[in-house]
């Protein structure tokens, strides 16, 4: 079944990237996945195609301007304008902030928020004019604490939080719904699996309880928004 329905997901991989991704197909979307390195974008669009939705996958560098705006023009080109725009995309370096280099803490803080205020500024201009439009963005723990040697990832994703904040009051009257998505612990991912074995199942977030989350925060009707959703497996200390 064709859709008109468009969902851009930036920050495409085998964890919650791709559960989103597939959530928004059974629902007919068509789903444009973004991803700094294409080729781990192949099986996920083959099992979007498989399953009957169309798919596109397009590389880009989301701290690059350039690059995100012209992975945008292609989404237009070949799949229409976009329903709903959700930034996945994240950098994590565990470092002291004596050791983080000035580099490596500009690209965090570019990949964890600046990058999402590139896309935010490419599916807007579509949203206002039809009065309607979805943005989600991921966060983290991290975007509500700053802990020690978390300074790379928080001082982007409490930028993150701050833009999904100025995004909403700027834009849902507007009838944009945007919401940031705080995930509170850890993804149950193949990469998790590997760095920690034993690490069992319940005490992780399972990510397509979350991706169920982000399709329903996109169904909310516009009189009972939701700005800020926090996540976290029931064991979670909070």
């Amino acid at each position: 079944m064709k859709s008109s329905k468009v969902v851009v997901v930036l920050g495409v991989g085998p964890g919650l990237g791709a559960a989103i991704v597939h959530r928004f197909a059974q629902e007919h979307f068509s789903v444009a996945l973004m991803a700094r390195n294409i080729d781990k974008l192949a099986p996920i669009q083959t099992e979007v195609e498989t399953s009957g939705a169309r798919a596109l996958s397009i590389a880009v560098d989301a701290t690059d301007p350039g690059s995100v705006k012209a992975a945008f023009e292609q989404v237009r080109s070949q799949l229409g304008h976009v329903d709903v725009f959700v930034y996945n995309a994240g950098a994590f370096q565990m470092a002291g902030i004596l050791e983080l280099t000035p580099e490596q803490f500009e690209t965090n803080w570019k990949i964890n928020c600046f990058g999402a205020f590139l896309g935010s500024q490419q599916v807007l201009p579509a949203m206002v004019e039809r009065g309607q439009g979805t943005i989600l963005l991921t966060g983290a723990t991290a975007a509500l604490k700053g802990s020690a040697r978390f300074a790379g990832l928080a001082v982007g994703k409490f930028g993150l939080r701050a833009l999904a904040q100025s995004l909403a009051r700027e834009f849902g009257p507007q009838g944009i719904h945007v919401a940031h998505i705080v995930v509170d612990g850890m993804i149950n991912t193949p990469r998790v699996r590997t760095m920690a074995p034993n690490k069992e199942e319940h005490t992780m977030l399972n990510p397509e309880a979350i991706a169920e989350m982000y399709w329903q925060l996109h169904k909310q009707d516009k009189t009972a928004w939701t700005l800020e959703l926090d996540l976290r497996p029931a064991v979670e200390k909070f």
